[in-house]
């Protein structure tokens, strides 16, 4: 089974007029929905979710809001986590769908884990992939690992509009030819993280010096697919996800901070060095049911990189907890 051509799907928007989300959907079943990460697409669930489908579950994952075939609103506050939400939300109420899985990788994990917050009604049960359930990150905090250089940290340095598109955007396929790659050993990967006797955490930046580390995760072909999406479309939708850090954190405080009360899955990547594994460390205390499992000398493109260990684990625990009849 393959993945089917995506469909598009318009509803009204809170305030910037209709939004379309380009979607793949496959399978019938109780609903699982599968939301990306940066710099990533629907496609990057690729291998789930023709396992999923097969597996007697409906699959649904889109191009979230500034991505590929989806809309991608001017105005930075338009990707806010109300919007973010708000647009899976809406995609379920379109597509017929009273309450899923919510599955998540990277900034599709924040979404995920906001999801009982702000629609508890949809939420059946919760993935995160690499990412894990904590409070957004502010922007302040970020500075001090950096000692205030904000060109150190990719994501101080998406901050300001316009320098990191202008920079990354002639770059592209060189981005996903250097980032989209295995994971290697953490010493390794400190190592090649180090500019100048320092912890440079940017490696976007830095991308036309930096060597390639793991294997390529995605052949020249699926590597295609993300270049021409985001020669398309640019970096900008992407990177203003992370220009409403604080503007989160004062949304909403109490993201992240109580037990979701539904059944939840953490896959975590032990070479991850974006999310390490570290960092789900305190969910056991703050969540009564739920099941983790790390992928061993996997990176942060562990869904790609060791597809079948994650569809044995995601699959095993969707059928044991929402088994279709």
């Amino acid at each position: 089974m393959t993945i089917p051509a995506p469909t598009t799907i318009t509803f009204p928007d809170r305030g910037d007029g209709p939004i379309t989300l380009s979607v793949l959907d496959q399978g019938q079943g109780p609903a699982v929905v599968f939301c990306h990460g940066f710099p990533e697409l629907a496609y990057s669930w690729r291998h789930q979710i023709p396992a999923v489908a097969e597996a007697g579950f409906r699959a649904v994952a889109p191009d979230q809001r500034g991505y590929g075939g989806s809309s991608a609103p001017e105005a930075i506050e338009a990707y806010d986590i109300d919007a973010l939400c708000g647009d899976i939300d809406q995609l379920c109420e379109a597509l017929g769908i009273e309450r899923a899985v919510f599955v998540g990788h990277d900034w599709g994990g924040a979404v995920t884990w906001a999801m009982p917050t702000l629609h508890p009604e949809r939420v059946a049960g919760l993935v995160g992939i690499c990412t894990p359930m904590v409070a957004f990150p502010s922007t302040q905090a970020l500075e001090q690992l950096v000692d205030g250089e904000r060109d150190r940290m990719y994501m101080l340095w998406f901050q300001e509009p316009g320098v990191a598109e202008a920079f990354l955007d002639p770059r592209t396929r060189m981005v996903f030819e250097k980032l989209m790659v295995g994971g290697v050993d953490p010493a390794g990967a400190v190592e090649g993280m180090m500019s100048g006797g320092r912890l440079n955490m940017n490696p976007f930046l830095r991308i036309e010096d930096l060597r390639l580390a793991g294997e390529p995760v995605a052949t020249p072909e699926e590597l295609d697919v993300y270049v021409e999406a985001f020669e398309h479309t640019g970096f900008r939708g992407g990177i203003n996800w992370y220009r409403n850090l604080d503007r989160n954190r004062e949304l909403h405080p109490e993201l992240c901070s109580k037990d979701p009360g539904v059944p939840c899955l953490m896959i975590t990547a032990e070479w991850d060095p974006a999310l390490p594994p570290w960092m789900s460390q305190g969910m056991p205390s703050m969540i009564e049911d739920l099941e983790m499992h790390m992928v061993q000398k996997a990176g942060h493109w562990v869904q790609q990189e060791h597809a079948d260990e994650v569809n044995g684990v995601l699959v095993d625990w969707l059928t044991r907890r929402f088994g279709a009849s």
